[in-house]
Formats: C-alpha cells, sequence, structure tokens
C-alpha cells in the first residue's frame, strides 16, 4: 500500500475499528503470492471485490481516502474490510434481493465504473464507462426475492442484466427501468425462472422498460405481470431468441417497442393481454427502409425467423402481432387467438376488429406454421394496409366465426348476421370477418393456405388489388366469397379449392384469367356461380389453360380457349368423382352437395343450361371425362379430403357429358 507524502501516519477514521494495523495486514496479505486472495471493501448494502492478482498499488491519502484499482473510498463511509480467498468473477455486479433489502456486490476491475444507490431493496446504479471492459461488458446478476425492489439502470454503454431466479415485484413503479440508451441484453439464465412484477400505480411505461434497444435472450424462463401499462417496452428495437418468455397479464400490449422487432428464437406465451399482443411502432415520423443488419434501421417492421409463439388477445378491437411497417415471417410456429368484437375509432370515425396479424405496411410470409382464430365479430386473421406475399414452405390455417360488425352513425356497434344486411352500410360503417384481407396487391408463389369463415360477410381472401396466383396449395371455406379481387384475378398455377356457402367460389371484380394450376371452385346460393368475373362492369373471364372444377358453373360470357369445357347435369353429394384428360386420370374429388340443393336458381330472361340448374363444369386440357362412384386408394388428399391425386381408382360408371355453352352464364 502507498502513502502519500502529506501523511504522517495511520490513523483511524471512524469508530468501526479501520487502525493502522488492519490496513498493514491488508497491505502485506495482498502482497503474498496467493493470487486467490481478495480483498473486500463494504460500504453499508454494497461490497467491492478486488482479487490480489489485478488490485496492484493501493494509495491511502490524507488519511481519509482509500484508491483500489481506480476506486476511491472515504474511509469515513467504510464499514468493513477484510480478506478472503474466494474467486472474483469480472464485469460482475451482483444484485441479491431479500424481503425488503438488496445486497450488491461488484467486481473489482469495473468497481469505479459503477455507482450504486440503495433504497431498501429498490436498487438504482449509474455505469460511467465509456468503453469494453476487459474486451466484454459489465453484467448485472440479479437474484432473491422482494415484494417491494426494483432495478433502475442508467449510464451511456452496453450491458447485459442477467436474471437468475429473481422474483422482483415494485408495488409503486416498474420491475426494471433501463434509462440507458444503448443496447441492453436481457438474460434469463440457464434452468432458471425470473418472475417481474410492476405496481398497479405509477406513472412507468411497462413492467421492463428499456429506453435503449432490448436483445431477450437466455435458456431460462421469465414470467413478466403488466398492472399499469405494458409488459415489456422499449424505446428503441426488440429481438428475442432462446428465451422462455412469459407475459401472463398486462393492462396494455404484452410487447411494445419502436424501430423494428426481430423473434430468431425461443418459446413465447402472451394471455391475459389487454391490448395487442405485440405491437411495433415507427420511432421517428420517416422510415428509413431494411438496413444492412438492420444497423440504425426505422421501419416499424417485425422479422420473425423462428421461436414457438402463442397468443391470446381478448380486447376489442386487439391485434396479435401489430406493426406500423411491414412484417416479414421466414420461420417459426405461430398460435394466435384474437376473441375481441369490433370498436369504434372515433378519431378516423371508422368500425375497426380484431386480428391475429395486421400491418400498415407489407406481409410476406415465406415460412413458418401459423395458426390463427378469430371468434369476435369482424375479427381477421391476416389485415394489411400494403401488399401480400405468400412463397416456399409457409403453412398457414385461419378461422373465423363472428358475425360481421356495424356501427350507426354516432358510433354505437351491432352485429348483423346476413352478408345482404351489409350493403346497407359504407365502408367505414362496416368490418366484416375475413380470413385474409388486403389492400394492396396479393401474390401466391407456393407455401399452404387453409382458411375458414363462418360467419356473415366471411370472405377467405381478399386483395384489393390485383390477385394473382402462381403456386401452392390454397383450400378454403368460406360463408362469403371464397377467394375475392377488387380488380384481376390471374391463375397461373397451383391447387386451389374454393368454396362459398353464400356466395361465389372465386370472384374478380376486374377480369379473371385462368392460365393453368387445378381449381376447384363451388358456389352456393343465388345468383352466385363457381367463378364470377365482373361481366356487368364489361370485365370477363378468360380461360387459356389449367384444370378447373366447377360446381355452380361459370360467368356469363366466358372466353374458353385451348382446351375444352363439359358440364354435367347432376351429381350426387359425398360420392367419389375420377377426372379425366382424355384417357389419363387427373385424380378425384368428391362434392359436398348434390344437384338438387342449393342450386337452382335460374338467370334474368330463363333459359340457363339445363333449364334453370346450375351445372358441374369440368375443363381440361384435351376432353374431359368423368366417372361417378369410384373407389379411390394411394394417392395424396388434398382440400382438407376432398379431392386426391396421385391415386388410383376403380369401379364406377361413366357421367354424360355436354358440351358447355357460356353463353346463359
Amino acid at each position: 500500500m502507498k502513502k502519500s507524502n502529506s501523511d504522517s501516519g495511520l490513523t483511524a477514521r471512524r469508530s468501526n475499528r479501520l487502525f493502522i494495523a488492519g490496513l498493514t495486514a491488508i497491505a502485506v496479505m495482498l502482497a503474498l503470492p496467493t493470487y486467490s486472495q481478495t480483498l473486500n471493501i463494504q460500504v453499508g448494502q454494497v461490497t467491492y471485490r478486488f482479487p490480489a492478482m489485478q488490485a496492484g498499488v493501493m494509495n491511502y491519502t490524507n488519511g481519509t481516502t482509500l484508491t483500489v484499482m481506480g476506486k476511491v473510498f472515504n474511509l469515513s463511509e467504510v464499514d468493513n474490510m477484510y480478506i478472503d480467498e474466494t474467486a472474483v468473477t469480472d464485469n460482475l455486479v451482483s444484485i441479491v434481493y431479500a424481503s425488503s433489502s438488496a445486497a450488491v456486490t461488484i467486481a473489482g476491475n469495473v468497481a469505479q465504473y459503477v455507482e450504486p444507490t440503495l433504497s431498501g431493496a429498490h436498487v438504482t446504479i449509474n455505469q460511467t464507462n465509456t468503453a469494453a471492459v476487459s474486451g466484454d461488458e459489465i453484467t448485472y446478476q440479479l437474484s432473491g426475492t422482494t415484494t417491494n425492489g426494483s432495478l433502475t439502470l442508467g449510464g451511456s454503454y452496453k450491458c447485459t442484466v442477467a436474471l437468475d431466479g429473481v422474483t422482483l415485484t415494485n408495488p409503486n413503479g416498474a420491475a426494471i427501468t433501463v434509462t440507458n440508451s444503448k443496447r441492453i441484453q436481457l438474460s434469463a439464465k440457464k434452468n432458471t425462472v425470473s418472475t417481474l412484477t410492476d405496481g398497479a400505480s405509477g406513472s412507468q411505461k411497462a413492467c421492463i422498460y428499456s429506453k435503449g434497444q432490448l436483445q431477450l435472450q437466455g435458456n431460462g424462463t421469465l414470467n413478466v405481470v403488466g398492472k399499469t401499462k405494458h409488459g415489456i417496452k422499449s424505446a428503441s428495437y426488440i429481438s428475442i431468441k432462446n428465451m422462455t418468455l412469459n407475459i401472463t397479464s398486462t393492462v396494455g400490449d404484452g410487447i411494445s417497442c419502436e424501430e423494428y422487432m426481430e423473434i430468431k428464437s425461443g418459446t413465447i406465451t402472451l394471455s391475459g393481454i389487454g391490448d395487442d399482443g405485440i405491437q411495433c411502432d415507427l420511432g421517428g415520423t420517416t422510415s428509413t427502409g431494411i438496413t444492412t443488419g438492420h444497423e440504425d434501421e426505422d421501419t416499424g417492421n417485425i422479422y420473425i425467423s423462428g421461436g414457438t409463439l402463442t397468443a391470446t388477445v381478448t380486447a376489442a378491437a386487439a391485434k396479435g402481432i401489430k406493426s406500423d411497417g411491414d412484417m416479414y415471417i421466414t420461420g417459426g410456429a405461430l398460435n394466435i387467438t384474437t376473441s375481441g368484437g369490433g370498436a369504434w375509432d372515433s378519431d378516423e370515425n371508422k368500425v375497426k376488429s380484431s386480428a391475429g396479424l395486421n400491418a400498415d405496411g407489407n406481409i410476406a410470409i415465406s415460412g413458418g406454421t401459423l395458426v390463427l382464430k378469430s371468434t369476435g365479430a369482424g375479427g381477421k386473421g391476416i389485415s394489411g394496409d400494403g401488399t401480400f406475399v405468400v412463397s416456399d414452405s409457409a403453412n398457414i390455417t385461419i378461422t373465423t366465426s363472428g358475425n360481421a360488425v356495424v356501427a350507426s352513425s354516432s358510433g354505437t356497434l351491432s352485429t348483423v348476421s346476413n352478408s345482404q344486411s351489409l350493403d346497407r352500410y359504407s365502408t367505414n360503417y362496416k368490418a366484416s370477418p375475413k380470413g385474409i384481407k388486403i389492400d394492396g396487391a396479393v401474390t401466391i408463389n407456393g407455401g399452404q393456405i387453409a382458411v375458414t369463415t363462418s360467419g356473415a360477410g366471411g370472405e377467405g381472401m381478399e386483395g384489393k388489388g390485383i390477385l394473382t396466383i402462381n403456386d401452392g396449395q390454397i383450400t378454403i371455406n368460406s360463408y362469403d366469397d371464397g377467394i375475392n379481387a377488387s380488380s384481376d384475378m390471374t391463375v397461373n398455377g397451383g391447387y386451389i379449392y374454393a368454396r362459398a356457402t353464400n356466395n361465389d367460389g372465386l370472384d374478380a371484380n376486374g377480369n379473371m384469367y385462368i392460365k393453368g394450376g387445378l381449381i376447384y371452385a363451388i358456389s352456393s346460393g343465388s345468383p352466385e356461380v363457381a367463378m364470377d368475373a365482373n361481366t356487368e362492369g364489361g370485365k370477363k373471364l378468360y380461360i387459356t389453360g389449367g384444370t378447373i372444377i366447377a360446381v355452380g358453373g361459370l360467368e356469363s360470357g366466358a372466353s374458353i380457349s385451348g382446351g375444352t369445357a363439359k358440364q354435367a347435369s347432376s351429381w350426387t353429394a359425398n360420392s367419389w368423382y375420377a377426372l379425366y384428360n382424355g384417357s389419363t386420370l387427373v385424380g378425384a374429388f368428391k362434392t359436398p352437395s348434390s344437384s338438387s340443393s342449393g342450386f337452382n336458381w335460374a338467370p334474368p330472361g330463363g333459359g340457363g343450361p339445363g333449364g334453370g340448374s346450375q351445372k358441374l363444369v369440368v375443363y381440361t386440357s384435351s376432353t374431359p371425362a368423368l366417372k361417378s362412384g369410384v373407389t379411390v386408394s394411394g394417392g395424396t388428399s388434398y382440400f382438407g379430403g376432398m379431392a386426391n391425386f396421385g391415386c388410383t381408382v376403380s369401379g364406377g360408371s361413366s357421367v354424360s357429358l355436354s358440351n358447355y355453352s357460356s353463353s346463359g352464364w
């Protein structure tokens, strides 16, 4: 220990027996070659630990201060000094909560950078370093239990908060508040369970709040309860990997952030959520666009590449996942249920509804398994203001069961149980329970999509722009139109099943172009058809390729080339039919209803094919043929068991087909 020239000797500074003999003993012992020795300096509830091999020269100045590894101690504040032979982990600050107090232990190599303040079990730390420490960063490790404690962390450099089985409740504020605007890793240590709860009173934005970027990670479990607002909130981006995260109750969003959000892996469960499950807002006023490595990105985008997310949201018009920007899903398993009904937005003067996924920008899904369910009035599986693209290995299953919700001029909400009633309401005053509703263009390049809707106005898939299907497997059972395009619809490939129990199977308000793929379309009710183009608006159905099975007929005036269309005057429900292209078996299918049920509408002026009954129309590149009552074996089941391709058939009898005439339909 080095003494300054102005010192005349060592004297006791306090009544806690800090004698010259004690300080001399410390100096001697630290000089010995037993590098496992550690000098412990205790100030109140804080203990600083300096390994002998790192301590070096310690300056004792004017009988008032002691400087060890850059940390200056006022001897009048020191409660105890002792030496032991326990190891010290560099860069570690340990915070142990116990009832109404907390004990803080600080590694010597970071002691000069960590300034703790304690009030009972409420710990405030200001981190003053501006560069990496020993090639790493400071870690704050939390353990123990308190019902009246917290951690507030300030500073200007990256750090880690490690949760080591801590149970932390703050009855009057956030459990963890990070005012440091740098990247913070919040890690749940392996094989531990930590629970954080904020208070029902206070002005906190969340149970866990970070001003800077927040990376949630680790192989442990974190439980979060948000009693005032959100569960977890960052004023910057949030990323999640590996962690098991359970947000069991919130007044606001489960997870809320700005700039962008990533889910890479882990298991996330959101329940008891008072608003959206996950919401990502644009941080500024203008998007930066996607940047390399998301460096300094501010898009409001959400990126999901892995992990398992289960979310249950019950609030009116709440979203399972909501982005101000785009949404990109390339992997993972999402299971989202919304049960809230519609809500009147007095600022925008319109009805809003719940949705499993909702983006103000574009949505692209190229992987992952998505199971989306909505039971509330007007609820949707997926809704977006931009474009919608599905490709590759995406697997999407959507079920909606609510009816449509409408509003009066004063914003009073009610539900309607039939689609015709919706026509009396303008767009802003109604919300229908659609499987997929997109305001921009829709492009399906691959993947699997299955949609079931059962409430009034429930369309399977709706695109306000151009709708294009190039590949993939689509299975839709809907109350209203199966697939609807407000503009043109083009099918170039894929396997498509669209059954509407109260409207058209496929419906384009522009032209419909069928150039390839296999389409099985079914309509019901009157005056609906299996495949409908906007003839009244001067548009047309153009068929130049592909394979078509149309239960309910085709739009009047259809242009058919590149193959042959035939029609059957009757068919039997739930009986297997074999479809041939010439002598080549295409596959087998069965119809959900018979020709005598639900297909008895005669076109205006009468005289439609078969005296007013809609037909079963088949189209192939050569000459189509049908057999009824066949036995099917092998192959691959499609469309929920309504078709089989790659199979073999036996038995059955030929069905009489006549040439199809498009003039009557």
